[in-house]
């Protein structure tokens, strides 16, 4: 609650968390959503986000301004024949389930979701990845030149009922300066993990062990919680998310969500769990803030060893940055991801040939048994951009395995 509403919100888990929504295409829909939260409260007890918009008034809804076509009841403010736009006045754009459900929704439609936000919203982790991976454009509200992405930094324009690039006459899409003033860090550091771990279905299966050894080895303690949406309402349970990825995939349906960590170590993780022909995958992308000063790195071939040993790694790639340790995402251009070491587990070496993986123009390092070795391969410490084309030639020579290995850690445009 805090991380995402300010720490003056503070609750224990479990918690509930409803969201009242209100559109902008009827004049009193804000002053009904209040009423509704004002009223819940008073049935149900807890407390409200703002503190000062609940109330219980009755407000009258004049007829003329319902909205017919059903759009309000998704939340959407804008639905046209190309996009759907939300808007979203507030300082921190969580993946809740309000959010998850509607980018299904719209994506089914063949529409691009669009969330416009202030100048000074920023994004959570989970949100990030979903924008990363869908087609979803962060559309930021620029007082000096209009709208631009929050993400690339494109200057934007309502165009055929979508926010767009505005074309130039090189055809490149130009970058709005507010985007281009890089946040000071203050020497803030995030370290960034894509794992990739290939599991036998069985009965005797439970995930989330290498979320949770990843958690364990860089910070000292488990995950503090877990949930399908932000933000985060139940404690930590691998037997837990476990039956719940089972019930997904008998439908069948990959399983998603999210983990955090406790408010005194900045952590945040996103987990897809899928069904393949080579058993259970899961799809792990965790990050870790560190304020200035602290290392972040020392525990990454100890980590490396726990994966490939104890649980069936297939592989993971580590890359450090300077951005806020808080873990989130403020829409101006941050400084890139810098790798530091990838690793192969013990099944990708021996389909890749134990042989060809050794001989990769990297040093590598092995782990586990003799007779069926991981390979981790150090790249730089995280400052080095060299480090870039250092992983392009490992990947050359291991081949299309590590570049599915580590789609979800690509280097990004």
């Amino acid at each position: 609650m805090s991380r995402l509403l300010g720490p003056e919100m503070r609750a224990e888990v479990p918690v509930w968390w409803t969201e009242v929504r209100a559109v902008g295409a009827v004049t009193e829909a804000g002053r009904l959503a209040g009423s509704v939260a004002g009223r819940l409260v008073s049935v149900s007890g807890g407390t409200t986000w703002p503190t000062d918009a609940a109330h219980t008034d009755v407000v009258p809804i004049p007829s003329a301004d319902g909205d017919s076509t059903g759009n309000g009841a998704l939340g959407i403010d804008n639905l046209t024949d190309h996009a759907a736009l939300i808007i979203q006045d507030r300082p921190l754009v969580a993946a809740t389930t309000w959010l998850t459900d509607l980018v299904q929704t719209v994506l089914a439609s063949g529409r691009e979701l669009q969330i416009l936000t202030p100048p000074g919203t920023r994004l959570t982790l989970p949100t990030r990845t979903l924008m990363t991976s869908l087609p979803v454009r962060w559309v930021v509200r620029d007082l000096a030149r209009g709208y631009y992405d929050g993400l690339t930094g494109a200057v934007l324009h309502w165009h055929e009922g979508r926010f767009a690039p505005v074309p130039t006459a090189d055809g490149r899409a130009s970058a709005a300066d507010a985007f281009e003033a890089l946040a000071a860090t203050h020497g803030e550091q995030q370290l960034h993990l894509s794992i990739r771990t290939t599991h036998p279905a069985d009965d005797s299966l439970v995930l989330g062990g290498a979320l949770e050894a990843a958690w364990r080895t860089l910070t000292g303690d488990a995950p503090a919680g877990w949930s399908t949406a932000e933000p985060v309402n139940l404690p930590w349970s691998p037997r837990q998310l476990t039956e719940l990825a089972r019930a997904r995939a008998e439908k069948p349906a990959p399983t998603w969500f999210v983990a955090v960590g406790a408010p005194d170590q900045p952590a945040i993780g996103t987990c897809r769990v899928v069904r393949t022909p080579a058993g259970v995958e899961e799809q792990i992308t965790v990050a870790f803030g560190y304020t200035a000063g602290q290392a972040p790195v020392r525990s990454l071939s100890e980590l490396a060893q726990e994966l490939a040993t104890r649980h069936r790694l297939t592989s993971m790639l580590a890359c450090l940055r300077e951005a806020r340790a808080d873990l989130t995402t403020p829409p101006h251009r941050e400084p890139p991801l810098v790798p530091l070491s990838f690793t192969l587990g013990c099944e990708a070496v021996r389909l890749v040939g134990p042989a060809v993986a050794e001989s990769a123009p990297a040093r590598s390092v092995r782990l586990g048994p003799t007779a069926r070795p991981a390979l981790h391969y150090p790249l730089g410490d995280g400052t080095d951009p060299a480090s870039w084309q250092r992983l392009a030639q490992l990947d050359d020579h291991l081949g299309a395995l590590s570049r599915l290995s580590r789609r979800d850690g690509r280097r990004p445009g």
